[in-house]
């Protein structure tokens, strides 16, 4: 059996990958997928490439820059040739942006933008258990929910911490689709192959095999309605259905990550240049991480690796909402029945501060002279035009109560606020 080991835009790459890998014998087959031809990119090659199963662990280690293993999306030189500013994130090249972030901030709040999210890890649970299974993995209640609608919810470890927190995705009696951060693919696909042993299920990474596209904005519907082979309106806040966008199947789905309407495509790697280009001629302008991390902040969402990790459980992380303790047995709820009903020590909070300085990730909290915590996640917000950020403070600080935040030798003034900081054209929840 041969398994895809990388995809490539460009032949070029896809050489240098054979030629690494050949030189430490590891048997290689380059499939050409498509070729593109397009006004604006010429011609452009996709390229899967392959290796034995049994050589497929040896084959990733090896696929290394400046020392660690860094990959590429499918629509990487689309980025590039549209002038992108490529940096390494979550072990990927992305666009960080391409006209500036706060622009593209601005188009997705009051037009639409598309973002290239598809190095997100997508696993496909098949089974009997499927659905029974993903209800033990996580916190929230999976199994309440309906055939074609999404879950927000965390994956917690033996001490309750976050080992991701994710969507799943309630497709069939006995199929489920877990969507996870793009950091943390191998271990959230170890920690739920661990988990499995007791169930009937299967479980599959399509990571590699998966492209996706973020279209968000006020104006996401009215753009791509017309080249859907559906009423977009059938997708309510949180659900998905099966479909086509510009005649390539693929999941659509109505999550966001912005706090505006806006849809998800789930489509076939070696498709997703293809889609990506046409919703540019369509009028639709990209989008890069910057702008994102802004718009999800606004929107008062949470960003692994920031504003919760391993130590921190989602009762700390202001999401109880996710954690349904009455739906039965799920891995780590003993540990955080225990935290709810001895009270919580430390809690997120939002925080808006008064003049122009911007807290950033790991800068001191203090209230009455004490440090009460740190901030996980800062920024200006330029839908706001002040700054805003994420804490993680002592658990007794109140809404609307003054802390103070160490930035570059000054105590700064914050108010903590409910969250979001901003709310735009998300749909409401059922």
């Amino acid at each position: 059996m041969w398994k895809i080991v990388a995809t490539t835009v460009g032949e070029i790459e896809a050489s240098i990958i054979e030629k690494l890998l050949n030189s430490h014998d590891i048997p290689v087959l380059v499939q050409k997928t498509d070729v593109f031809i397009h006004p604006i990119f010429g011609s452009s090659v996709q390229c899967e490439i392959l290796v034995p199963e049994d050589k497929y662990s040896e084959a990733i280690e090896l696929i290394q820059w400046e020392g660690k293993t860094v990959k590429y999306t499918p629509l990487y030189e689309d980025h590039v040739k549209l002038g992108a500013k490529i940096v390494e994130f979550a072990g990927y090249y992305m666009p960080l942006q391409y006209e500036g972030i706060i622009p593209e901030v601005h188009l997705v709040r009051k037009e639409v933008g598309m973002f290239d999210v598809s190095h997100m890890g997508e696993f496909i649970c098949e089974g009997p258990d499927a659905v029974k299974f993903a209800n033990y993995a996580v916190t929230n209640d999976f199994g309440s929910i309906n055939y074609g609608d999404i879950i927000y919810t965390a994956m917690c470890n033996e001490n309750g911490g976050f080992v991701d927190d994710l969507l799943v995705y309630k497709i069939a009696p006995e199929k489920v689709m877990f969507v996870v951060n793009a950091a943390n693919i191998d271990k959230d696909f170890n920690h739920l192959l661990k988990l499995s042993e007791k169930f009937k299920v299967k479980l599959e990474n399509i990571s590699d095999e998966t492209g996706l596209i973020a279209v968000q904005g006020p104006k996401a519907q009215e753009k791509i309605q017309p080249h859907v082979n559906f009423d977009l309106e059938e997708i309510g806040y949180y659900s998905f259905k099966e479909g086509e966008i510009f005649g390539v199947k693929g999941i659509i789905s109505r999550t966001g990550y912005t706090g505006e309407d806006g849809f998800e495509l789930y489509i076939p790697a070696n498709q997703t240049a293809f889609v990506w280009r046409k919703l540019l001629e369509i009028g639709i302008k990209p989008a890069g991480l910057g702008a994102r991390d802004v718009l999800r902040l606004e929107a008062g969402l949470l960003l692994y690796g920031n504003d919760m990790d391993d130590t921190i459980t989602p009762l700390e992380a202001s999401i109880p909402w996710a954690v349904k303790f009455e739906k039965g047995d799920f891995f780590g709820k003993e540990v955080l029945l225990k935290q709810k009903e001895e009270g919580l020590k430390r809690k997120l909070r939002g925080v808006v501060i008064e003049g122009k300085l911007v807290p950033r990730h790991n800068m001191e909290v203090y209230k009455d002279g004490q440090k009460i915590g740190y901030v996980t996640s800062g920024t200006f917000s330029p839908t706001l035009e002040k700054p805003i950020a994420f804490v993680m403070i002592d658990a007794n600080v109140k809404l609307n109560e003054k802390v103070q935040i160490a930035i570059r030798d000054k105590m700064v003034d914050a108010l903590v606020v409910k969250t979001p900081f901003y709310r735009g054209s998300v749909r409401s929840r059922k």
